[in-house]
């Protein structure tokens, strides 16, 4: 299954696809002004070129991906300046080589231990599997399979690991058989297997259609666990949920997974709109989203970049530069949806004022649903490091964004990415429908 994303605009040219959208919501995204690369790939390499890419024609298409996101597409223009990053700026062009490392039914997610080399490989379907690259073992060390289905976009959906007071522990976020999402909590057994009788719930957030499910989690730069939800789905907004502070759609959630009184879970008092009242959730750390299939922290620098799947147009990336003082990145920001499909005006009576630009959009004509990404802090390919590794489902297309320089370079082209993940190592995962996970690494000049 694919996650519903799609991005919005950058200085940059791309031609990508959509992932995350549901049959009456269809979008595209970004379109791209000058890129720079090609890639000539196979199993074994890659290379990269610098090119020119020109606006694709005015066309637009519907389609709905097998995990349950819908796409479209559209061609526009739009330049936006990006935000600054520390990512080495220069015109780079890394040789990268494709390693297929594991097949597992449906991957959508991996996560990992601190100090242990294995992966821990999302299915959809409802287990998680726990393989070893070394040796090749692979482990079943969860089955929720009685708890969810895999249908559209729903399922098994995201992983999360870390200590929390000196134990480790696993979340998932899932749809239980209503469709809501469901985040619980597990601990994790000196073996790698969870322990099936610690399960506790922590949220239950209604879903009132069955696409937009969002389902990415991370443990913060601050050990908070984050929460990626769409907007409930449909097409559109139609509830103007995005924007809503009195509603969990559509917005990044930050909360302390740790028990606080009665409640499963707290709610840090830092968070931006604790107190506010008139209903609103403290629990609301972003907002402005429509899915946010996959964000991420980047480990080097701890901004943070969100790939937010479009509507009928543009898919997006965002991104926000940790703040000097420490504090975490995207406090009390909104990204705009449903006031804009990434920087074109979307919905008139949403108010325009006041939303945080996508550094990056591409239209339907090079995709048609984001699968997100991580940027690349690994050892194997120097030239890509700090560079934004993402891809989109109905594409397959994998690319490299190098803000500072507005350059996005082609990688590679498969059939289909669920999901673009950095291992224990900070090498990067690429997962497909189609069972493979695959890791990059250099390719010989």
């Amino acid at each position: 299954m694919h996650p519903p994303l799609r991005p919005a605009a950058i200085v940059a040219v791309l031609l990508v696809a959509t992932v995350g959208c549901s049959d009456d919501d269809v979008g595209g995204s970004a379109v791209i002004v000058t890129t720079t690369a090609e890639s000539v790939t196979d199993e074994t390499s890659s290379t990269t070129a610098d090119t020119t890419a020109s606006t694709p024609a005015d066309a637009s298409e519907s389609a709905e991906t097998t995990d349950g996101r819908s796409s479209s597409t559209t061609s526009t223009t739009t330049t936006i300046t990006p935000t600054t990053t520390t990512i080495p700026a220069g015109p780079r062009n890394p040789l990268v080589a494709f390693r297929t490392v594991a097949m597992i039914d449906s991957p959508v997610d991996l996560a990992w231990r601190e100090s242990s080399p294995e992966l821990f490989i999302v299915s959809q379907d409802g287990t998680i599997e726990m393989f070893d690259p070394a040796a090749g073992d692979e482990v079943t060390v969860l089955d929720i399979t009685d708890l969810t289905s895999a249908s559209g976009e729903r399922g098994l959906l995201g992983l999360a690991m870390g200590t929390i007071d000196g134990s480790d522990r696993a979340y998932v976020d899932y749809n239980n058989g209503s469709g809501d999402t469901i985040i619980a909590e597990y601990s994790v057994l000196a073996d790698g297997t969870f322990d099936a009788a610690s399960r506790r719930v922590l949220m239950e957030i209604d879903q009132p259609y069955g696409n937009h499910n969002g389902g990415d989690l991370a443990i913060g730069p601050d050990g908070m666990l984050y929460i990626g939800m769409g907007d409930g789905g449909s097409a559109d907004d139609p509830e103007r949920r995005a924007t809503d502070l009195t509603s969990l759609l559509g917005k990044l959630l930050r909360i302390d997974p740790r028990p606080s009184g009665d409640s499963p879970y707290g709610v840090p008092a830092d968070n931006p709109f604790v107190g506010a009242g008139d209903g609103v959730r403290g629990e609301i750390w972003s907002f402005g989203l429509r899915n946010p299939w996959k964000f991420t922290f980047d480990p080097a620098t701890d901004d943070l970049w969100i790939a937010d799947v479009g509507q009928n147009e543009f898919e997006e990336v965002n991104v926000v530069p940790a703040d000097a003082g420490g504090i975490t990145p995207g406090r009390g920001l909104s990204f705009g949806w449903s006031a804009f499909e990434g920087t074109e005006r979307f919905n008139d009576d949403v108010d325009a004022d006041g939303h945080t630009a996508p550094v990056l959009t591409y239209d339907h004509s090079d995709g048609c649903s984001i699968s997100g990404g991580a940027p690349y802090r690994g050892a194997a390919i120097p030239d890509l490091v700090g560079m934004y590794v993402f891809s989109d489902y109905c594409s397959g297309t994998i690319w490299a964004l190098d803000l500072p320089t507005q350059r996005t370079l082609v990688l590679d082209s498969r059939a289909g990415v669920t999901s673009i993940v950095a291992g224990p190592d900070q090498e990067l995962y690429i997962l497909s429908p189609d069972g493979t996970v695959v890791t990059m690494t250099a390719a010989d000049g």
